[in-house]
């Protein structure tokens, strides 16, 4: 599992293992679950986008893969992306792919929602993992520190309540609903780009009393 804040790199780093790996000869199949350019695509902010297989809810992943092999299609490897949406009961299935099947499966994701709650999906990942890297991309927050926490923002105003899964992005128009990575600090002070009329990058610093 492959895991960091939003906007470090996650969807290239996945699009960057299966074209390594298509060069090679090998064939993959790429699950994805509510990518931003739409359903059934894998996409970058670099503005990269290859096809992809939507895992819906209820898709049984492990039987999808078999039923492929089963009728002559060649599998070497498995990438799956926006892994946190993913149901407990799908990362099972992806567990059962490595182990039955003997494939390789390269999961990105993020691993907490605005809440910093953990994803159902990403609580299953860290659970069954061989393996877990944080991107060293890192994302940065608005006052130049290193992001680690996502914020679900409208009108530019970070919220903390609601549905644990809308589908937005971090280039969206303020007004709109969309997402912001920030610094724990400026996490927990609910204190976006917009909120601090941030102009620039500079860090807080500490209020000066006169002598």
């Amino acid at each position: 599992m492959c895991s960091g804040a939003r906007n470090c790199g996650k969807s290239t780093l996945a699009l960057q293992i299966g074209h390594n790996r298509s060069a090679r000869g090998l064939q993959g199949v790429i699950f994805t679950r509510d990518d931003r350019a739409g359903e059934g695509k894998l996409s970058s902010r670099l503005g990269l986008v290859t096809e992809a297989v939507e895992a819906a809810p209820g898709m049984d992943l492990y039987a999808y893969l078999v039923d492929q092999m089963s009728r002559g299609g060649k599998v070497d490897y498995v990438i799956v992306d926006e892994a946190q949406f993913l149901a407990p009961e799908q990362i099972d299935q992806l567990g059962r792919v490595v182990d039955d099947l003997d494939l390789d499966v390269f999961a990105f994701g993020i691993t907490t929602d605005f809440r910093t709650k953990l994803f159902p999906g990403s609580q299953r990942l860290i659970e069954l993992a061989d393996r877990i890297e944080t991107l060293q991309v890192e994302a940065m927050c608005w006052c130049g520190a290193r992001a680690t926490h996502n914020a679900r923002t409208v009108g530019g105003e970070m919220v903390v309540e609601g549905e644990q899964v809308v589908v937005g992005d971090v280039n969206r128009p303020a007004e709109e609903i969309g997402y912001e990575v920030l610094c724990r600090r400026h996490h927990r002070r609910r204190m976006t780009s917009a909120s601090a009329h941030a102009g620039s990058l500079s860090p807080d610093v500490l209020p000066v009393t006169p002598a």
